[in-house]
């Protein structure tokens, strides 16, 4: 069987239909920032994801079920050069059908004001009184509801599932593919939900804003969002308790100074108390979150259960920094500039009330949604990591009978090959390999950012290598969009990995390409945060206000531009960056 490889083309990749041209890569390279494995499209975006957000829209009053283009095998989240892009189109019949929306307010959230995109072509059927009405009703529902109940069930759903994993290592292969396919409906209604709080969560947000305009500074509504505690923001602060046990033990600090490769190794082979004890809490650290990890949506990428090296990294960082770079202490700084801010703006609105109550609404709901949708992106990954950990068994498994090299590669199949191949493995032998070779050179590519009514092609998108960029010079202003409060000035380092955060000190300000929750460990001894991409409310956003650091967001190609170890200063309130 070798029906893989074309040079220019992925053999997953999508046609585009009429009713859906544009697609963006915008608010989709922080959760989909690596090519996508064929099993997790096939069986965890496909079967889980779109449906979903399918079902999501139509909660919303957004759209009706006969308005997809194929609603029961939804493609929403299309696939060019291997990378997943979002429904542009899709999404601005929302903007187009919210109350005091528009095209280009959805536009505003997924790229600011600078990127060149395609323009909105409006359609008869994006024409809905219904749909608005619907709509706005959901509108009214955000800026008075207090609590998402839904997503706290879903949250413990995923506890009980990980905690009630049966023993992968003695299941049969048939088990293995029958776990990983019976935690797919709890994709789809953690993910539903999500996207259900995820779509209003720029409510309140955007309320703020123009309060804050008409009252004369647009940059107080980025301050007045500091600190609202998040569900990513649990791991930095557990590894920082556990890099302070070893910041304070010579022995613990020894066995890290061997390398994240080496430090459990080390710790295994002591008899030293310190040395079980933090053996202790660190597996409770990974049976709390150790599904997290870089693009963790794709279960062929490596979690820290699948890879605890990529979290001793980051907890080596922390052990480094000194008490002050604690996240509380941090943290506490820009909530006191928040509720300043906030009783100014309430002294400012007295003798207003529809004002001063649309005021309390918008900043109440924004904490709730912008809280939620980090809770509920935290749920889905949870439930897409026991996907992961049965295919990565049975991956071990192949690996050990010489069908493959790698665990990996077991993910280049897609969800149909998955029985076929326990009954004929090695009619997928030639398969596996040229997909795997074609796969990894996907990452060679930078993707297309907007696609429209054309589907590209790799020869389409630049190869990252042949990318040209010049360096900044001194004195370069670089703009993007204000993400947390603040400015800091520090050494750049840019990491392009976060499994591998070479060079990184304490203080250093860290320039990324993206920031899924993977990254932020990497926040808490760093003096401020730059990406390359980010939008209104995107992840680098929310954890970067919950922890006090400056962060700007959408500064296109940072990690190209900015030379790594030059001085920088970054203004998370204006959204620049100079370079000195």
């Amino acid at each position: 069987m070798s029906d893989a490889v074309n040079d220019d083309r992925w053999f997953l990749d999508a046609e585009i239909g009429e009713r859906f041209p544009a697609w963006t890569r915008g608010n989709a390279a922080d959760v989909f920032p690596e090519p996508f494995s064929p099993l997790g499209q096939t069986l965890v975006i496909r079967q889980g994801m779109c449906t979903g957000l399918r079902d999501a829209y139509i909660r919303l009053g957004a759209m009706t079920w006969n308005e997809f283009e194929d609603p029961v095998r939804p493609d929403l989240f299309k696939v060019f050069g291997g990378y997943p892009y979002n429904p542009l189109s899709m999404t601005r019949v929302l903007g187009a059908r919210m109350p005091g929306g528009s095209p280009e307010m959805i536009d505003k959230a997924f790229f600011d004001d600078d990127a060149d995109i395609p323009p909105y072509e409006h359609q008869p059927w994006h024409d809905s009184p219904d749909a608005e009405a619907r709509l706005g009703a959901t509108m009214g529902w955000v800026l008075t509801v207090e609590s998402l109940p839904d997503l706290d069930a879903d949250k413990e759903m995923a506890k009980v599932l990980r905690d009630t994993r049966p023993d992968l290592s003695t299941a049969t292969d048939a088990a293995l593919v029958a776990r990983a396919r019976s935690v797919i409906p709890m994709v789809q209604q953690s993910f539903d939900n999500g996207m259900y709080v995820s779509s209003m969560a720029s409510v309140g947000p955007g309320v703020l804003g123009g309060i804050c305009e008409a009252l004369g500074d647009a940059t107080m509504a980025v301050r007045l969002l500091a600190g609202i505690e998040v569900d990513s923001g649990l791991p930095p602060h557990a590894m920082w308790e556990l890099g302070r046990l070893a910041h304070h033990d010579a022995d613990l600090s020894a066995a890290f100074d061997l390398g994240p490769d080496h430090v459990l190794e080390a710790l295994r082979a002591s008899d030293k108390q310190a040395a079980r004890d933090f053996l202790s809490r660190f597996d409770h650290f990974l049976d709390e979150y150790g599904s997290r990890g870089p693009s963790e949506y794709d279960p062929i990428s490596s979690s820290w259960e699948a890879k605890p090296r990529i979290a001793l990294a980051a907890i080596d960082l922390m052990r480094k920094s000194d008490d002050a770079q604690a996240p509380t202490v941090r943290g506490q700084a820009s909530v006191a500039e928040r509720d300043a801010i906030a009783t100014r703006i309430r002294q400012q609105l007295q003798g207003d009330a529809e004002t001063a109550g649309m005021f309390e609404a918008a900043l109440r709901s924004a904490a709730l949604f912008l809280a939620g949708r980090e809770r509920a992106k935290t749920t889905t990954v949870r439930v897409i990591n026991e996907v992961r950990m049965a295919v990565r068994e049975l991956g071990r498994r192949y690996v050990e009978r010489g069908l493959i090299t790698e665990v990996e590669q077991i993910f280049m199949l897609t969800d149909d090959e998955l029985d076929h191949v326990r009954h004929d493995p090695e009619h997928f032998r030639q398969t596996i390999a040229e997909r795997w070779a074609q796969y990894r050179r996907l990452a060679d590519h930078e993707p297309v950012f907007n696609v429209n009514h054309v589907a590209p092609h790799l020869s389409d998108m630049t190869r990252r290598a042949d990318k040209g960029v010049s360096k900044a010079v001194s004195g370069t202003v670089l703009k993007g969009t204000a993400g947390s409060g603040g400015v800091a000035t520090g050494r750049a380092r840019v990491v392009n990995d976060a499994a591998d955060p070479v060079g990184l000190e304490p203080g250093d300000v860290l320039v990324a390409p993206q920031t899924d929750p993977s990254w932020v460990p990497l926040f808490v001894p760093a003096a401020a945060v730059v990406v390359n991409v980010g939008a209104l409310g995107s992840h680098a956003m929310i954890v970067s206000r919950e922890l006090g650091i400056p962060c700007v967001v959408a500064v296109s190609d940072a990690t190209y531009l900015i030379p790594d170890g030059a001085t920088v200063t970054v203004d998370g309130t204006a959204g620049t960056v100079t370079v000195h």
